[in-house]
């Protein structure tokens, strides 16, 4: 916001300095009358009393705001060797040192080194600290960053300086903290879009929806044309499972900006998720065409083409994923980390694709180990794992049916199907619809009666390739076997068939009401009625164990609204 480094930038390569000579002498009247505007009104930091200093020092910023970083440097430290405390050019060299690109670890540390000499002259100036801050936060030193905008805050709060800071907390995760930051931001200059889609993030971030879509609404009125806010925007209501509101809003955004990358990538998950395949994968292919190493659009082009039977084409985009291996000391992406379980789950399930789904049982098929690292999401580091065969050419991709290509009866189940696994939806906020689960539910429903009914007549059941009697158990694979069709991203497995090892360790069944700070939407119901049992638990504690002290802690306890307001009270006892 500093408008002294707000010039037009010049084009000159600093790296080849006789470039850049002819340049600076075709532009030095202009370098000249600009510094003499800006030196009589004296609008760059630590100016003097001194109108000759001013001019150079006014010369050396316009150079820094012409892009010419180096030559800005050599002028500030030519007035330095004359004056070494000139604290203008200390700080004017230390911005310079910055702006020429903090990749550089040299340029880093000189910047700092400068500024923090600018702090030890001139203690009670904000902008010397929030100058340091923002070359500290991308070298990754976010809590001296934080340190040094609180420090500009208590010398002059700015709503600058609270967006600022809670940026950082927002970059921290500390969601709670950077919403108070953005909301006193607001409350100095209510018209900031971006303060204000970043207040609705801190919502989002911690499960509150609704409170979010509220936000990013405000900031679509202060600026109309704001694709992030209409991408937060879809994403919150898809997060709320309002399919219809999501996509309107993940319109909006593709009809300002078609190209949007992140937004077709949105919009292209919520399709999937909703069970509109073809749809997704278009969404999915355009994101790709924009941006052909996106991991995510790659990778969800791969499953859409698999849960839709179009083998080849999937296990081809799976393959590009693997290949995006993480350079040393990387992050592996969570898209890396599941393709290689995809893949040899897409081989398995093409290798059977001919085979009647009576005749074969995953559970037993496929290796403990794999089954144990895959439902763990767990790196594929399986010890003597023999892949799966690879695409049989005999074996032809599932060929795309119409509604129409069917025969009645067939229409007819299928209409039923819909109608009963639409039953199992959850109405409320958290659940978004998904069309093509609901339809495998609803076959499944028909065909665990069909199994019953056999078992009426004549008692015994075909099941993975036995007969024999049928058992509860039986019914529970029928629609395990279509839930795992419906999606092949999620390894769905008995538990009692994983390997002995593994299932001592345990899994994790637990549903988190609240964690830290982000609180599950979906289960958000229950809140009230465990914090009133828990309410309850400590009053019974307290009756036995401690009589005398029964009142105070009732008394306490009528105050209790949130669960850390029970902190204190645990720790009475």
């Amino acid at each position: 916001d500093s408008s002294f480094l707000h010039f037009h930038e010049s084009d000159c390569d600093i790296g080849g300095s006789s470039s850049c000579e002819s340049i600076l002498s075709l532009n030095t009247e202009k370098i000249l009358s600009q510094a003499k505007l800006l030196a009589e009104q004296k609008r760059f930091p630590f100016a003097t009393d001194n109108d000759n200093t001013n001019e150079e020092l006014a010369i050396a910023y316009v150079l820094i705001g012409n892009g010419l970083y180096d030559e800005a440097i050599r002028h500030f430290s030519t007035m330095l060797q004359e004056e070494p405390e000139l604290v203008s050019a200390i700080y004017g060299r230390g911005i310079a040192y910055g702006k020429k690109g903090l990749h550089d670890m040299k340029n880093a540390e000189l910047a700092l080194f400068e500024l923090s000499r600018v702090i030890s002259l001139e203690p009670d100036h904000p902008e010397v600290f929030e100058q340091r801050a923002e070359i500290l936060s991308p070298l990754g030193r976010i809590s001296e960053a934080l340190s040094d905008l609180t420090k500009a805050i208590q010398l002059q709060p700015s709503a600058r300086l609270y967006r600022h800071r809670g940026t950082l907390y927002f970059i921290s995760e500390d969601y709670a903290t950077a919403h108070e930051d953005f909301q006193r931001s607001l409350e100095l200059n209510k018209n900031q879009p971006i303060a204000m889609l970043y207040k609705g993030l801190t919502f989002f971030h911690r499960g509150l929806l609704k409170e979010a879509i509220e936000s990013f609404k405000e900031a679509l009125k202060q600026k109309s044309d704001f694709i992030d806010a209409y991408k937060s925007l879809g994403q919150a209501y898809r997060e709320l499972g309002n399919f219809d509101a999501a996509t309107e809003s993940f319109q909006k955004a593709l009809l300002l900006n078609q190209n949007h990358v992140q937004t077709l990538q949105l919009k292209g998950m919520m399709l999937y998720h909703h069970g509109s395949l073809d749809e997704a994968l278009k969404n999915f292919k355009r994101c790709l065409q924009l941006e052909p190493y996106n991991e995510v659009c790659q990778y969800m082009k791969g499953l859409s083409h698999v849960a839709m039977g179009q083998f080849y084409e999937g296990i081809k985009a799976q393959t590009k994923v693997m290949l995006n291996d993480p350079l040393p000391g990387q992050k592996a992406s969570p898209e890396y980390l599941k393709v290689k379980y995809l893949r040899e789950y897409s081989r398995y399930l093409h290798a059977h694709l001919d085979t009647p789904l009576t005749e074969y049982n995953t559970d037993t098929d496929l290796p403990g180990n794999f089954k144990d690292h895959w439902a763990k999401n767990l790196p594929f580091l399986i010890e003597n794992y023999e892949e799966q065969p690879g695409l049989q050419p005999h074996i032809k991709d599932v060929l795309f049916q119409n509604f129409e290509s069917y025969k009645p009866d067939v229409q007819e189940l299928i209409c039923v199907a819909d109608h009963l696994g639409s039953m199992m939806q959850y109405e409320t906020p958290g659940f978004l619809p998904n069309k093509r689960i609901h339809r495998a539910m609803g076959l499944a429903t028909l065909e665990v009666m069909q199994a019953v009914q056999r078992t009426w007549a004549n008692s015994k059941v075909r099941m993975n390739g036995k007969t024999r009697l049928m058992q509860w158990r039986d019914m529970f694979d029928i629609a395990v076997k279509w839930r795992r069709i419906a999606d092949p991203d999620q390894p769905v497995l008995w538990l009692d068939q994983m390997p002995a090892r593994s299932l001592s360790r345990g899994f994790n069944n637990h549903i988190n009401l609240i964690r830290g700070q982000v609180i599950n939407m979906r289960y958000l119901e229950y809140f009230e009625k465990i914090l009133h049992f828990i309410k309850d638990r400590i009053l019974v504690y307290h009756g036995a164990n401690n009589p005398k002290g029964l009142l105070e802690v009732r008394e306490a306890l009528e105050k209790v609204h949130k669960v850390e307001d029970l902190l204190p009270i645990m720790k009475v006892n």
